[in-house]
């Protein structure tokens, strides 16, 4: 079944169930209604009967009355559920026409300096980030932010595509766990209001007397009232006592207070945390990676979505101290605020220690997922072959991911060995930045763990490293010319360094004068083949494919080429073996006016 269809139909089948569940809602309305009039109906039928009657009926019919409502708001859960579903589903069909810019695009993810995130479109809108992205949480977003901006190791690489294969083959379940995400959003600032809350001292539980007086001093306010109610004891004792203890729970609430106000914030996160962490829990996973993951929700005794909803229990109760109906008697009775702080604090001596992890591994099943969804959108791209030997790069049918499949046009790339620097020449608007695209995102990738758009991809472990689109820097007063001559020096400084780097660059010190600029490129190939580098080098500079002449070895010429017809270009964006012969500059000028 294609991508296609299987969203075709699946998005068919929530609609049903959707639909289904949306009448079962008006059902549940109707029942409710109805034990209230059948509770005011027992009223006036069998009161003349006898108390026991009405109370027997008034018990029944409260609870039919509750079971309704939480089967009702059970029900209204799932309808939510669905309706993400069906959204997700929907954005699906529309993703896979290209349509992916209404997914988070990592804008606040880019570094301000980096190897090839700029020139290779990694963050940002129309990015690659925002083309593979299904993470709903921060945690998600970054870790797959971060495997992107840096290559993995070859026992990572192979981890995670070990992982990606059999979460591709799990897409309800994929999209369940998208669901729960999208829910509420957990942001990394839950994660440090919990963390900080884990770090802060104990308020009460270091005080162990706490640990009988939570319950002997709630004994005495009731003994009292109980005794007051029965005449045992005067009111002027009942009043003192309640004075007493309403000085007390005052005191208490003092440290309550900053504590609940840090931690309440979070209760919808956590919800959503947990529902998250059970379905990861609950499934069935073989991967090494993905079975290494789901123990960090399990390794501890209790499970992590349990632990969290008791976390959440805690703190909906402690929330009563804003009901103002409720607030005053719970704690001058029980001292509620102290009951749910020592109950928080237990709770936290339990957990320090896992719950930081928690959040991480939740990022990264969302990362793989985003991975493993890509795959599933796109079943004719593989999974790279890692070589150890550095450093050869092969592929058949390679493409730019984010051109459409029906737009786009493939290539191939054969660097066998370190030390060959591949020249491509070719006319404007040929192809030669998107061919050096394709090879680099492409390799990026293969570094993450993902699966590549290609036929066949055999790459070995590398750090790509760019010179491509270069800007100028008003706020460092730093020139064009200039900015590229640091990012060659990055390039230099790396190379020199017998790093495992792969360069990609595209009409280097195009900020110079002609006879500057042909003779620094000389250079630097010549450099570059020195240092055994692995490089593809794009340029209009003809004159540097006459290199191989004096090194058959190492300069690899190819281009892309134009025909000419009637003054029309036409573009077959196919990369070919030996120098471009064939240029379009003249011809451009000319169609905007130019008189030459």
């Amino acid at each position: 079944m294609t991508p296609d269809s299987y969203y075709k139909d699946r998005l068919a089948e929530l609609t049903t169930e959707h639909k289904r569940l949306s009448n079962k809602k008006s059902v549940f309305g109707i029942l409710r209604f109805g034990s209230i009039a059948a509770l005011i109906a027992a009223f006036y039928f069998l009161w003349s009967l006898g108390w026991l009657y009405v109370a027997v009926a008034t018990i029944v019919l409260l609870f039919i009355f509750i079971q309704l409502i939480y089967k009702d708001l059970a029900n209204k859960a799932a309808i939510e559920h669905l309706a993400h579903l069906i959204q997700i589903n929907k954005d699906e069909l529309t993703a896979l026409t290209s349509g992916y810019y209404h997914f988070a695009d990592g804008s606040s993810l880019q570094p301000k300096e980096h190897y090839y995130a700029n020139d290779m479109d990694l963050l940002g809108h129309a990015s690659l980030f925002q083309f593979l992205n299904r993470a709903t949480s921060e945690m998600g977003a970054t870790t797959l932010a971060d495997w992107l901006l840096a290559p993995a190791t070859i026992e990572v690489i192979a981890n995670r595509q070990s992982a990606v294969r059999e979460l591709c083959d799990k897409t309800i379940w994929r999209q369940k766990l998208q669901a729960y995400g999208k829910e509420k959003t957990i942001t990394h600032r839950t994660q440090s209001r919990l963390q900080n809350w884990l770090a802060q001292p104990d308020s009460f539980s270091a005080f162990k007397a706490w640990k009988w007086l939570r319950y002997f001093l709630p004994a005495i306010m009731l003994g009292v009232s109980a005794a007051a109610w029965l005449d045992i004891v005067s009111m002027n004792v009942f009043y003192g006592t309640l004075f007493l203890f309403a000085v007390i729970a005052f005191q208490i609430n003092k440290y309550v207070g900053p504590v609940h106000e840090q931690l309440s914030k979070m209760v919808d996160e956590l919800d959503a945390l947990s529902q998250s962490i059970a379905s990861l829990e609950q499934e069935n996973f073989s991967s090494g990676l993905l079975v290494t993951l789901q123990k960090n929700f399990t390794a501890d005794d209790g499970n992590a979505s349990r632990k969290l909803k008791q976390l959440k229990k805690i703190l909906d109760k402690l929330d009563l101290r804003y009901n103002i109906v409720l607030s005053a008697p719970l704690n001058l009775w029980l001292l509620w605020n102290l009951q749910q702080m020592l109950d928080l604090e237990k709770w936290k001596k339990n957990n320090t220690t896992s719950i930081s992890n928690w959040f991480s591994v939740l990022g990264e099943y969302e990362a793989l997922n985003s991975f493993a969804n890509t795959k599933f959108n796109n079943p004719e791209w593989v999974f790279p072959l890692i070589t150890e030997n550095h450093f050869s790069i092969e592929a058949t049918e390679l493409g730019h991911p984010l051109i459409n499949a029906g737009k786009r046009v493939d290539n191939f790339i054969n660097i066998h060995q370190r030390g060959e620097v591949m020249l491509v020449t070719g006319s404007n608007m040929a192809g030669k930045s998107t061919y050096l695209r394709s090879v680099g995102i492409n390799t990026i990738l293969a570094m993450a763990g993902a699966p590549v758009c290609a036929r066949y991809f055999s790459i070995s472990p590398v750090q790509v490293i760019s010179s491509m689109r270069i800007a100028d820097n008003l706020e460092e007063s730093t020139s064009t010319f200039y900015a590229e001559l640091k990012k060659l020096k990055t390039v230099i400084d790396k190379v020199n360094a017998g790093e495992k780097v792969f360069v990609l660059l595209d009409e280097i010190l195009r900020g110079t004068n002609s006879l500057d600029r042909h003779t620094g490129s000389v250079a630097l190939v010549k450099q570059l083949i020195k240092q055994k580098a692995a490089a593809i080098i794009a340029t209009h500079d003809i004159a540097l494919a006459e290199l191989q002449k004096e090194y058959p070895d190492n300069i690899l010429n190819y281009h892309f080429d134009v025909q000419v017809n009637n003054e029309e270009l036409y573009f077959d964006y196919k990369l070919k073996p030996g120098v471009c012969q064939s240029m379009n500059a003249s011809i451009l000028m000319k169609k905007i006016g130019i008189e030459l």
